[in-house]
């Protein structure tokens, strides 16, 4: 192997542990070494524990001798966001204001990852209760991009971004519920895939909330979604379990129907370089055979509204319930945003739910006559890291989810993929959306448009 192993993929490991030509306990190592290097300047994770992740490592090793290996993960380095439970471990929701408690159990998809084999080793960073797209955090260190340090890598899986990008070993699992996944994604330059609701089963359960994995590359999504996708009855809204061929990653271009967004409707106005990224992608499309169609809006600034004012009084009945001095402890931004939700009446709190509905149809309705929709990630390249949002609002704080949030409420798949990068070179996302359950065929069209797009640059190294 000539590569650094901190740069192998999931699927280049299995295969070099099964040939007896790297083990895990070295690439372990390694990726503790990488992680080292990158964290003064990074601070992307939360419960780093080395000895044990050294002694999975070794349990790993034993069994590959012995051609036993446990499960499709075995020796793997992997992470876990901060919210999804690890016996042992507490979950501090990315806020200084939670009392730590450790996890009794593992959450459905570190217990996956668990049975499959993989090196756990530790989690990743995220904002304030997941509330933001941003590194900032009131317990947590600030998680900077690596592309570029004075910048934000995304949230709320603030850490498994920064992390995929920086080579933190291949796999990582984060949620989503607004875009959570597929930021951090865009604005760092990996691949994720946040799937219809309840195809990952996850606990606690919450509308439009899942876990998805974010990774360096298509294929290891789809390695690490054949794990994740395993039932787990705790998760009260999963899907009936699926043998899906997750490793079936071709697909004809010729023929497939795209629609194409550069309007979500409201919030920020698509940046010019990201517009210009994703159209070209849309053109290789067409140049493979698909027929590609421009589609309007389908989203409003009412359904946005009322989303955020139904999360704001949700969030503020939590954060109310807080004694005085551990509410003090709260990012002061996520409170004032809270705040808001205060004084709203049962109407407007109702109707505000209601919006969750109303993008659901209209959703559902835009991708009907598509296989896929093609739209940024993101309006905009990654911001200022010391910043909570891109306008730095509390009465406008979610601006930047006009593409991602509509498919959380409809509960339909939609991944990130790098599509290329701006001038100062910050990585450019291209969401892929499709109809429900069809989770494959949105991994698939991302794995065609890996081999359609131009050759991507070198990864981020840690500083000298």
């Amino acid at each position: 192997m000539t590569a650094e192993l901190h740069s192998l993929t999931a699927v280049e490991l299995v295969d070099a542990y099964r040939r007896k030509a790297l083990s895990p306990v070295e690439v372990t190592r390694a990726v503790l070494r990488h992680i080292a290097a990158w964290e003064p300047t990074l601070n992307a994770t939360y419960a780093l524990a080395p000895e044990a992740a050294l002694e999975q490592a070794e349990a790993s090793q034993a069994r590959w001798l012995q051609g036993r290996p446990q499960g499709p993960l075995d020796g793997v380095p992997a992470m876990i966001k901060e919210n999804i439970a690890t016996r042992g471990v507490p979950l501090p929701l990315g806020t200084a204001a939670t009392e730590l408690v450790p996890a009794e159990r593992d959450a459905p998809p570190a217990a996956r990852l668990r049975e499959a084999g993989a090196v756990i080793l530790g989690k990743t960073t995220m904002p304030d209760y997941g509330m933001l797209s941003a590194g900032l955090s009131s317990f947590h260190g600030l998680t900077r991009n690596p592309w570029d340090p004075t910048k934000g890598p995304g949230g709320s899986s603030s850490g498994a971004g920064a992390g995929a990008a920086a080579g933190y070993g291949p796999l990582h699992v984060g949620t989503d519920i607004g875009g959570s996944v597929r930021l951090p994604a865009g604005w760092c330059g990996i691949f994720t895939l946040k799937p219809s609701l309840g195809r990952v089963p996850i606990h606690p359960p919450y509308a439009g909330r899942v876990a998805g994995p974010m990774t360096r590359s298509v294929e290891d999504a789809a390695l690490l979604m054949g794990v994740l996708s395993l039932p787990d009855a705790r998760d009260t809204m999963s899907l009936p379990y699926q043998p899906i061929a997750w490793g079936n990653l071709d697909r004809e271009l010729r023929g497939l129907r795209i629609g194409l967004l550069m309007d979500a409707g409201w919030g920020l106005p698509v940046d010019p370089e990201v517009r210009d990224a994703v159209e070209a992608a849309a053109r290789a499309f067409e140049s493979a055979g698909a027929r590609v169609e421009p589609i309007k809006p389908f989203m409003t600034r009412a359904m946005a509204e009322g989303m955020d004012r139904f999360w704001r009084m949700r969030s503020w009945i939590d954060i109310s319930a807080l004694p005085q001095a551990r509410r003090d402890k709260v990012l002061p931004f996520i409170v004032e945003w809270a705040r808001g939700g205060a004084a709203l009446s049962g109407e407007q709190v109702f109707h505000g739910y209601s919006q969750m509905g109303a993008m659901r149809d209209a959703a559902v309705s835009a991708l009907a006559p598509f296989d896929v929709v093609l739209s940024p990630t993101a309006p905009v390249p990654a911001f200022t890291a010391e910043l909570p949002c891109p306008t730095n609002d509390a009465a406008r704080p979610f601006e930047h989810i006009a593409f991602t949030l509509p498919y959380n409420m409809s509960e339909q798949p939609a991944a990130s993929i790098d599509c290329g990068s701006t001038s100062t070179g910050l990585p450019i996302g291209l969401q892929i959306a499709g109809k429900r359950f069809d989770d494959l065929g949105v991994l698939q069209v991302a794995r065609a448009w890996e081999r359609l797009r131009p050759a991507r640059r070198p990864w981020p190294a840690p500083p000298a």
